[in-house]
């Protein structure tokens, strides 16, 4: 999937990294770490409502909510001491908020590699951002299938 095949929200994300050089990436990837928001109230008080991201080293963990009318909002939380992994959770919780489920299955599990983050961090990164995708869209099949 092209970045213009991509969801809107996602396509902007997606060109933004690809007109960048490989340290401004870092950097950029490091603004969405700074700009994740903080977990809403109830889950920031029932932590066990979220879903730990298995594949990430670092303590990764994941809620995806779908409202009445069928759009996705994601809610995250990732160490500040993994900044790449808060970043692309930060880019994930920008990107995917107001798609619907279907929208959201349609992206693909190596996104990013479409940011071109396979030449900036590591495999075993890549594999957790992977991961962490793939528990996003299996939450909101789930959601919104309810």
């Amino acid at each position: 999937m092209t970045a213009s095949a991509l969801p809107e929200s996602l396509a902007g994300i997606s060109e933004a990294f690809g007109e960048l050089e490989l340290p401004e990436r870092l950097q950029l990837l490091a603004e969405f770490a700074a700009g994740l928001p903080p977990l809403p109230a109830v889950y920031a008080e029932s932590p066990e409502l979220l879903e730990r991201v298995a594949e990430c080293q670092s303590p990764v963990f994941i809620v995806v909510d779908v409202g009445l009318d069928g759009r996705v909002a994601l809610h995250a939380t990732a160490p500040e001491q993994a900044p790449t992994t808060r970043g692309f959770a930060g880019v994930l919780v920008e990107g995917v908020a107001g798609l619907t489920p279907a929208e959201l299955d349609a992206v693909p599990d190596e996104f990013a590699r479409e940011l071109g983050l396979e030449r900036v961090v590591s495999p075993l990164r890549l594999a957790g951002m992977a991961g962490m995708l793939r528990r996003v869209k299996r939450q909101a099949r789930e959601k919104g299938a309810a």
